[in-house]
């Protein structure tokens, strides 16, 4: 049983726990485990966006769940070295970033929790944080109660404009749109000169093949999409749209009957 101070109306935050009541959790209660990134986001945009936007869901989604899930602090560093070429951007390098969320995953596992999602706000985490779950997984094989996730939030409604049909972009981009009207909804102090940005298209790199590239390769201020168009109104459908989404995976892994490959 829970300890009687653990308070039920409100998110649990490992930050706020102490080992004991750690200890006393179900350890089928699915851990969110936010990551992110520190770095470049355009002329216009502050380094912290990523964590920021991830942090916002985030805090969204323990109001709605409460004490349903465990919610660790957010990673804000994470794989970011394409952005390198811009100042003040910090990264891990991709071995050693994956190696980093193995350990994360590895934790909780010892803790004794078995549903543990990473749950991601920034797109250079993606290959690697598929990898971590994977190696991960690949460790553990004789274990049949396992539930490891990598999920990144846009991804999760991936046609958030059906809120709202001004929203003019159809995929997120960088310091963008999306990333610019959500930052003007949360943080409109630190969103820069909008009239002073331009369009930097998307392309196609060669598509269906995946390329490397480097965000010099692409955009010289450091942002791809049209944040010009970005509001303080789209921001919020945004943000409405990423969570609802979000809440309902974790509400799948919280239903999740503990062996099923389907949930």
């Amino acid at each position: 049983m829970r300890p009687i101070d653990i308070p039920m109306d409100r998110p649990l935050k490992l930050t706020d726990l102490t080992w004991t009541h750690v200890a006393a959790l179900d350890k089928d209660t699915p851990v969110i485990i936010p990551v992110a990134a520190l770095e470049q986001h355009g002329h216009h945009m502050p380094l912290f966006t990523d964590s920021m936007l991830t942090n916002e869901i985030i805090t969204r989604v323990e109001t709605s769940l409460c004490a349903r899930v465990l919610i660790a602090p957010t990673m804000w560093l994470g794989n970011s070295h394409h952005h390198m070429d811009f100042p003040g951007t910090l990264s891990a390098e991709p071995r050693l970033y994956i190696d980093l969320l193995n350990n994360l995953l590895e934790n909780f596992i010892t803790h004794g929790f078995k549903r543990l999602i990473l749950f991601n706000g920034h797109g250079g985490n993606d290959v690697p944080g598929k990898q971590a779950v994977f190696e991960t997984r690949q460790k553990h094989r004789d274990r049949k109660d396992l539930l490891l996730l990598f999920s990144t939030y846009w991804n999760l409604e991936p046609e958030p404009w059906k809120g709202d049909v001004t929203i003019q972009q159809r995929v997120m981009g960088h310091a963008c749109e999306w990333e610019t009207s959500m930052m003007l909804r949360i943080a409109p102090h630190l969103v820069g000169d909008l009239s002073q940005t331009t369009d930097v298209p998307f392309g196609n790199p060669f598509e269906p093949a995946s390329r490397g590239w480097i965000m010099q390769d692409r955009s010289e201020p450091g942002h791809v999409g049209d944040p010009r168009s970005a509001t303080t109104e789209k921001g919020e459908v945004l943000f409405q749209s990423f969570t609802l989404a979000a809440v309902k995976l974790i509400e799948r892994v919280i239903a999740w009957d503990g062996v099923s490959w389907e949930g």
